[in-house]
């Protein structure tokens, strides 16, 4: 699907947000069956570590499934050279497009000169989406930032964005220095709204923060302009987050089975503790749950996983306990 994807979406466009740790190809297989994004975006990769000895490591973090189109490659770095050179890489893989990282505030990646920091370095940030937008050709490139260092950092920094001219911007409505307690800042909407019509009418915009359903998502894009909408941990918390659909306990259970084999399946490069997360939100809502959570936290293998949930099966009469557990 090489060409700009984006001009053939239906708005609102819904889409993943790439998270570390979590949307790697085991999860994104498991949303192809519960509910798929309108766009997935794979976890962000390091331009240094493709072009290093640790390529080999990485370069699983880019597998996809054909199905999994139209999906996005978010890679970070500080190097303008390295970024032409994945963009051409990614290009080659096939994916639909190209993401770049300004947002991650994460101290070891904002020393590196990466992810937020580059909210405070604009030469740089304009050298790395030229660079990234000559490795990749006709592939369109997008770019997922924050409002700013600070709040009134937003239009400067915005303004020099958008007019480097690229296909979307996707704006985490909160500052490099905020953490997840501060509520997102959706009332700078408008002022970005407003910013890209001026500089960048082409350009497709997003908003992520604080997204807890669809239908929430949704009346953001009516009520503010957007042209969509980018969910994160709301779908971490559940992974029927855009089928709106209300799984039963079976479900539940069979999905913790198969999503321990499918990560099993992949040859995931993570190792098997890294799962657990999925198992706390899979085993919640029903009878016996924190049970069967505390069993499977303990687990070490897939058959370990299995033998569990098939006894669960067997000794437990399940009953759903708590609807609002899963948020339509």
């Amino acid at each position: 699907m090489q060409g700009n994807f984006w001009k053939k979406l239906k708005r609102p466009i819904m889409v993943l947000a790439p998270m570390l740790g979590v949307t790697d190809a085991a999860f994104r297989r498991m949303l192809l069956k519960y509910g798929r994004p309108d766009v997935f975006w794979t976890e962000f990769v390091s331009v240094d570590g493709l072009f290093s000895r640790g390529r080999k490591n990485l370069l699983p973090y880019l597998k996809f499934l054909p199905a999994e189109h139209p999906i996005v490659a978010q890679i970070f770095g500080a190097d303008p050279d390295l970024f032409e050179k994945a963009a051409a890489m990614i290009k080659d893989l096939g994916f639909d497009g190209i993401d770049i990282n300004m947002g991650c505030p994460d101290r070891d990646v904002v020393k590196q000169g990466a992810g937020a920091a580059l909210i405070e370095n604009y030469g740089l940030a304009k050298q790395i989406i030229r660079a990234t937008k000559g490795g990749a050709g006709k592939l369109p490139v997008s770019v997922k930032t924050r409002i700013g260092s600070s709040e009134n950092q937003t239009t400067e920094w915005l303004k020099i964005l958008l007019k480097e001219d690229f296909a979307a911007l996707t704006v985490h409505f909160r500052a490099k220095d905020e953490a997840f307690g501060v509520p997102a800042h959706w009332k700078s909407v408008k002022k970005i709204i407003k910013l890209r019509d001026r500089f960048a009418p082409e350009t497709l915009v997003f908003g992520n923060g604080d997204v807890e359903s669809l239908t929430q998502a949704r009346h953001l894009a009516k009520k503010t302009g957007l042209d969509g909408i980018m969910i994160g941990r709301a779908v971490l918390e559940n992974p029927w987050f855009f089928s709106q659909r209300l799984p039963d306990v079976r479900e539940r259970l069979d999905s913790i089975i198969e999503h321990t084999e499918v990560f099993e399946k992949v040859g995931n490069p993570k190792n098997f503790g890294s799962l657990k997360k999925y198992f706390k939100r899979y085993a919640t809502g029903f009878s016996g749950a924190k049970d069967l959570r505390d069993c499977l936290m303990k687990t070490k293998s897939t058959n370990e996983v299995r033998k569990i949930v098939q006894s669960f099966r067997k000794t437990e009469t399940y009953i759903i306990l708590d609807s609002s557990s899963v948020r339509v």
